[in-house]
């Protein structure tokens, strides 16, 4: 390997999951329902009307799994936390809960790995959203509950937290869009909801450094590149609506302490007063905490169009371009353009790549998923973040999603992400080539030269 190839000796290598989409056990030791259970149980909004139920069944495996990260090198682990384990029910911890956290943890420990945890990806409690759900004032107080008990029970024992994972999914696509849990459609509480979820994280850093805690915490985005499908202004007033909503709306409150005014005025139609932004808030939310997090996949390419009926505009591919198995566009670079924005745009707080990985039709055949389309995303992309960091830019980890093969939210199983293969019938696993080449990225603490090589040695 030359040295051209090679990151920061302090470089952070890492693979990234979630709760709901790997553990399964969905009644398990008082474990009660949270939206995705509630949202994938009903007819139509999953593809193949799966559900998380079972999913990779973690719970029950969680110690061959984390032998097995091991066994392919992984040094860091980002996994999330399921809410309705440790509160089943309002004001009800749950020891159960807390205690297959911990024997997790020891697991990590006694494989040298590692953890990065996220407090809140997406599996809100059932209770909770009878009451409001995030749309509700009264989120920000029952998530900053939530947050406290896993910092006073784990907060020596993890030395990075990620508050809240992608507030836009949880907050657009499940109040706004109706396409995720809990499946709202009502922008208004899209809109609240968001600003909940950032007050909530704004909070809970504050309580984590009241406790004098020597590790960590930021917030995880996620956020894309984009540019106008021609030089028009109508066009380009589409992409800048695209990010504002996409990127400008979480980015600007928490770096500069307000919501950006254009897009402020473009909702207000649809949301009338902003009165559940309270006096105080924004000076809360504007702190990200010690880093920020960033989960990127694909560009955005922006025109006018009536495809999306609030900001009336349309994405676009490229002809003939490079796309995953989700149907998006392979743009490495794009990574690195959406890097030196944050940069220059909202300063030098630390990064981290939270996701990044690659959907794939994966099959196993002869006992081997040969994943060359995935490899090429991964080491295009690791290739462009080397980039950025080569000219200064304080990147300072990468978390792959995913591990597994799991249960993709809407899409069901039918979108494979994992650098281990995951039979559903079975439950048996299969490290692909991506995982074992990625080992030896970890290991070499840089790109293979040619990047082309998996090797498994």
């Amino acid at each position: 390997m030359s040295d051209g190839l090679k990151f920061p000796n302090d470089f952070r290598w890492g693979i990234s999951t979630s709760s709901y989409q790997i553990e399964g056990a969905a009644t398990a030791d008082d474990r009660t329902p949270s939206i995705w259970d509630t949202f994938s149980g009903t007819p139509g909004k999953v593809f193949g009307g799966h559900t998380g139920a079972e999913a990779c069944d973690h719970y029950h495996r969680y110690s061959d799994d984390i032998r097995l990260m091991a066994e392919l090198g992984a040094k860091h682990y980002r996994f999330s936390v399921s809410w309705s384990r440790i509160f089943p029910e309002k004001g009800v911890l749950n020891e159960r809960g807390i205690a297959f956290y911990r024997k997790l943890l020891e697991q990590m420990e006694a494989h040298g790995i590692q953890p990065m945890a996220t407090i809140y990806h997406w599996d809100l409690p059932q209770w909770m959203q009878d009451e409001g759900g995030w749309a509700h004032r009264s989120s920000v107080g029952y998530y900053l509950e939530f947050a406290r008990v896993l910092f006073e029970r784990f907060g020596y024992d993890i030395p990075m937290w990620v508050t809240i994972n992608e507030p836009w999914c949880a907050s657009i696509l499940g109040y706004g869009l109706g396409v995720h849990a809990p499946g709202h459609t009502d922008w208004r509480e899209a809109l609240a909801a968001a600003h909940h979820l950032l007050l909530a994280s704004g909070e809970a850093i504050r309580d984590y450094r009241s406790r004098g805690l020597k590790g960590r915490i930021g917030i995880t985005l996620n956020l894309d590149d984009n540019e106008s499908a021609t030089n028009e202004e109508r066009d380009e007033a589409a992409r800048s609506r695209h990010d504002g909503h996409l990127n400008r709306w979480f980015l600007d409150p928490l770096f500069k302490g307000d919501y950006p005014e254009d897009m402020k005025a473009w909702y207000r139609p649809l949301v009338g007063e902003w009165d559940f932004i309270a006096s105080g808030d924004l000076e809360i939310i504007r702190d990200p905490g010690d880093f920020l997090g960033i989960n990127y996949y694909t560009r955005a390419i922006v025109r006018e169009g009536n495809e999306h009926p609030v900001l009336r505009l349309e994405q676009i591919l490229p002809e003939d371009c490079v796309k995953t198995d989700m149907g998006w566009e392979v743009r490495p670079e794009s990574l690195y353009r959406l890097l030196c924005r944050i940069r220059d745009e909202y300063g030098s707080l630390p990064l981290y790549i939270t996701e990044n990985g690659s959907a794939q039709a994966d099959e196993v055949k002869d006992g081997r998923v040969n994943d060359v389309e995935r490899i090429a995303y991964v080491s295009g992309h690791l290739a462009e973040a080397l980039r950025f960091i080569r000219e200064g830019g304080n990147l300072q980890g990468y978390y792959l999603w995913s591990f597994f093969d799991n249960f993709e939210w809407a899409f069901g199983y039918d979108k494979r992400f994992g650098i281990v293969h995951v039979d559903f019938d079975t439950q048996a696993r299969t490290p692909k080539e991506s995982a074992y080449w990625y080992r030896n990225v970890m290991r070499e603490n840089g790109l293979p030269d040619p990047v082309a090589n998996s090797g498994k040695g």
